[in-house]
């Protein structure tokens, strides 16, 4: 649409308004109504909730609908309660009590099920809703932005400063510093994080300063284990003044401020223009300590490296887990002596746990990220696990390369990325027969488009239950059983 230019009687692309938020939809979309003499018009804003006042930019602008970018606050909610934490535009939801946080996202999946996924009579198919065990601190991982240009709040406008924290919200340009615990991450690193970015700033380089693509200091990255406490840092920057910082320095600054608890620091070199803190061409390099910490899952360790995919919150993934393993071995004759095949597997996390729990399974993990698939073979072999084959291939790819798997598989354990899995892929996956399908979910959006085809294609939803992986935002996982028709 031309900017400026009205599609409907209502708004317009790029207009700035203020709207009362008067209900929740799926994924954390308020929805606002605005009522003029053509009749009504619905608004959706992101990260809003049921009575907050809000100013939002109109993105995009249909006849119906408009979908909009919040810009501020402007009142709080009625159901908003204080909170001792910096809040962050990545817990929107934070001064929420978390019960009414379970059911805007429980109302919100079960209504996109039966709207996308055509299900009927869905909360009889509804298992259980479950919470995460930690409400505050419960990630393992965190990426603080350094910036040139601040945010002054008292006069709302921008300001040229040395921030580490996270993007102020609605904006790419623009920083705001972490002065304190947000509630979300380790609770001393973050109220230390002013003193690393004071050293930073005493050094007299520059942060990066996104229009202008400059600047040596780009982003901080910290990994952190539950099982031994312990902190990963890898400090990303460019590498033009790369000589005039002194990284072992910058290491034992580390250790005099988080002592034993620092497990390493590695350095990574970002020239790209890609606001990303792994460069396709960068460089990254272990300054001090390991390169990896450990992590315990339902009693099997896992190790980490920066690079690694991990679940953030894993003391409720232990919950997700758990979940999988009681649909896969709820009939016996679907894992024993038949293959379980478990594709987007990742670092083997599911196959391992399963394998630890069955001993006759055959279990065949999938995916396409080579550096998952070696990670998942040393944590199987870290962990004596026997039975388990992991493959680092494409999915559809895979399937049409080993057709002897079919008809021979009892259960496909699904967990792909948010955007679901392939139209292709899945005709592959249904191709294949296997009598009972567990589906894991990060967006129950694409779930619900996948579980359509399924459907068509002769399975049959038999119970689902929803997993609160990040309190404070509109995230929530999903985990279906399915059976075989016939």
């Amino acid at each position: 649409m031309t900017q400026g230019r009205r599609s409907n009687k209502f708004v317009k692309r790029g207009e700035i308004l203020e709207i009362r938020i008067k209900d929740y939809a799926f994924g954390g979309k308020g929805i606002g109504k605005i009522q003029n003499e053509h009749g009504e018009f619905v608004v959706f804003v992101p990260n809003t909730l049921p009575g907050q006042l809000v100013k939002a930019q109109v993105q995009k602008a249909s006849k119906t609908f408009a979908e909009c970018k919040l810009l501020e606050v402007l009142e709080a909610s009625q159901n908003e309660v204080d909170m001792p934490y910096q809040e962050i535009p990545g817990a929107p939801y934070i001064k929420l009590p978390i019960e009414l946080q379970h059911t805007y996202k429980k109302q919100s999946t079960l209504e996109l099920f039966r709207r996308i996924g055509k299900v009927e009579n869905i909360e009889s198919y509804f298992d259980e809703f479950i919470s995460s065990p930690s409400t505050f601190h419960y990630r393992n991982k965190m990426e603080y932005a350094f910036s040139a240009i601040g945010y002054d709040h008292e006069q709302k406008t921008d300001v040229d400063e040395f921030t580490l924290g996270f993007k102020k919200r609605g904006t790419w340009w623009c920083g705001d510093d972490l002065k304190k615990d947000s509630g979300l991450f380790d609770e001393e690193l973050e109220n230390k994080l002013s003193a690393i970015k004071a050293y930073c700033e005493n050094t007299g380089l520059s942060p990066w300063h996104g229009p202008r693509q400059a600047g040596f200091f780009r982003f901080f990255v910290v990994r952190k284990s539950f099982k031994t406490n312990q902190l990963l840092f890898n400090l990303v920057t460019t590498s033009a003044d790369l000589p005039k910082f002194d990284l072992k320095k910058f290491a034992t600054f580390l250790v005099s401020l988080f002592g034993d608890r620092v497990a390493g620091l590695l350095h990574t070199t970002n020239d790209e223009v890609a606001d990303r803190t792994i460069a396709t061409t960068g460089k990254i390099r272990l300054v001090y300590g390991e390169d990896k910490i450990v992590e315990e899952l339902l009693g099997l360790n896992f190790e980490i490296s920066m690079k690694s995919f991990f679940q953030t919150n894993p003391k409720s993934a232990e919950k997700l887990y758990s979940k999988v393993l009681e649909y896969a071995l709820e009939r016996k004759d679907t894992i024993d002596d038949s293959i379980v095949l478990d594709l987007f597997c990742g670092t083997g996390t599911i196959g391992q746990i399963l394998a630890s729990k069955s001993e006759n399974a055959q279990i065949v993990g999938v995916d396409i990220v080579e550096s998952a698939i070696k990670d998942a073979r040393e944590n199987a072999s870290r962990n004596n696990i026997t039975g388990l084959k992991f493959f680092a291939a494409d999915v559809g790819k895979f399937l049409r390369d080993h057709p002897a798997y079919k008809g021979k598989i009892g259960t496909v354990i699904l967990d792909p990325a948010r955007a679901g899995v392939a139209p292709k892929t899945l005709k592959k996956i249904i191709d294949l027969e296997a009598k009972r399908m567990v589906y894991v979910s990060c967006n129950p959006a694409t779930q619900a488009r996948d579980i359509e085809q399924l459907s068509l294609a002769g399975y049959v939803l038999q119970k689902f239950s929803l997993v609160d992986q990040f309190p404070h935002t509109s995230h929530v996982e999903s985990v279906m059983l399915l059976e075989k028709e016939g």
